[in-house]
């Protein structure tokens, strides 16, 4: 049960714990002149103690935010504040400061979890998930370690249903996406624990199970003319131009992923055959693309007249020294970004506009075509074709054609 403090008090024990972790002196200051003015609010309304309640009522009245600010966008200057009560509920329910964000390069186990994680590790390695994959899984995992630490846990066997409880409400806030990621991570990291004797029960099943329906999203796309626009607006005259168009290319004719045209090597190009043949880092399913007219062209201008000559295998590499391919996180996002500004397109807000919109666009325009959900499939590397059937949403012509007359529905009832 909440143990309720006084709100002086218990700011004053937030901002002695933060000078314990050793946060910035800026961003203590940013938080104790926070609470101060929480205080102040506090001494108007007569509160003595602090409570959720009473937290949200300051950011309604103070930050016009509303109290489900997790849900919707909040003013940008609420930001501080949010995380001050939030600091301060945290901490009088857990009696610890929850880290909200990681800012490490590379993270550092604690040494009573370091066996246990990294065992883990392994077992997602040998499992063969994505890097990708890897990174999010772990650094949703690493989120929850730290709060086994604060909690001065000193092995997995001390994980009590309790503690797994305590945890599940720190991430209420968050969308209820992330809330069911985090929940199936930690549903898998305890069943491994429990499989591999760490731990004496299993403690998955006390991971609560989130209701919820199945919404799936419908797909940000472009309008056709949009995307030419977009392709007409790169100076195919300069290296980076041509690099950058041959990529744009493959992406919207050929529907390949972002990570799959980073790993593309000179091998992979088959110009007798006039085909690409690749494993698809994220499905491991091995997919042969045609080399279609216009990507053929972009492809061989970019070879003889862009990339620089270097000992590098993958076929798209950096305009500067060294000559070496992208970046292992990098996502290309300022690619399509640059010519979308370029070409004068508005992106309404809420859209996304990276790479991969560009393959919702193709598989719009297939299913327009009237191509089947199949085909489009196969074309995309999608293993199941549930993921394909969201592009049904995007055809408003198709669903326009599907449309009902009421009255003629009565009329032959």
């Amino acid at each position: 049960m909440e143990q309720r403090k006084p709100i002086e008090a218990l700011a004053t024990e937030v901002i002695e714990k933060l000078e314990q972790l050793n946060y910035a002196h800026n961003t203590i200051c940013g938080f104790r002149t926070s609470f101060n003015r929480i205080c102040a609010f506090a001494r108007e309304r007569d509160e003595l103690y602090f409570s959720e309640e009473f937290g949200k009522e300051y950011l309604r009245e103070k930050c016009c935010c509303i109290t489900d600010y997790f849900l919707k966008t909040f003013p940008p200057k609420a930001k501080q504040a949010i995380r001050s009560i939030r600091l301060l509920g945290d901490y009088q329910l857990h009696g610890v400061i929850i880290r909200r964000i990681v800012k490490r390069k590379g993270y550092v186990k604690p040494p009573q979890f370091e066996e246990a994680l990294t065992a883990y590790e392994k077992e997602c390695e040998n499992n063969e998930y994505s890097r990708r994959g890897m990174r999010t899984r772990l650094q949703r995992l690493f989120f929850f370690v730290d709060y086994l630490s604060l909690c001065k846990v000193i092995d997995v066997s001390e994980i009590t249903p309790k503690i797994i409880s305590d945890y599940v409400i720190t991430i209420c806030p968050k969308h209820e996406k992330s809330i069911a990621a985090i929940l199936t991570t930690l549903r898998v990291f305890l069943r491994f624990l429990y499989l591999n004797r760490y731990t004496e029960k299993n403690l998955s099943l006390s991971v609560p199970k989130q209701n919820r329906y199945y919404y799936p999203s419908i797909p940000s796309t472009w309008e056709p003319a949009e995307v030419k626009r977009m392709l007409d607006t790169i100076d195919q005259g300069s290296p980076v131009g041509k690099r950058d168009y041959a990529i744009l290319l493959l992406v919207a004719n050929l529907g390949i992923r972002a990570g799959d045209i980073k790993a593309l090597k000179l091998s992979d190009l088959d110009w007798t055959a006039k085909t690409i043949t690749i494993t698809q880092e994220k499905t491991k399913v091995e997919v042969t693309y045609p080399i279609l007219h216009n990507v053929g062209w972009a492809l061989i201008d970019y070879l003889q007249n862009a990339r620089p000559v270097c000992e590098s295998p993958y076929l798209f590499v950096r305009l500067h020294a060294p000559y070496e391919a992208f970046g292992e996180n990098a996502n290309l996002h300022n690619i399509i970004t640059k010519y979308t500004r370029l070409a004068g397109i508005t992106v309404p807000h809420g859209k996304r506009h990276g790479l991969h919109s560009l393959r919702h666009s193709l598989a719009s325009t297939l299913l327009e075509q009237g191509t089947s959900l199949a085909v489009i499939s196969e074309i995309l590397g999608h293993v199941d074709s549930k993921s394909t059937s969201v592009y049904l949403h995007t055809d408003l012509n198709g669903l326009k054609a599907c449309a009902l007359d009421p009255e003629e529905v009565f009329q032959n009832a």
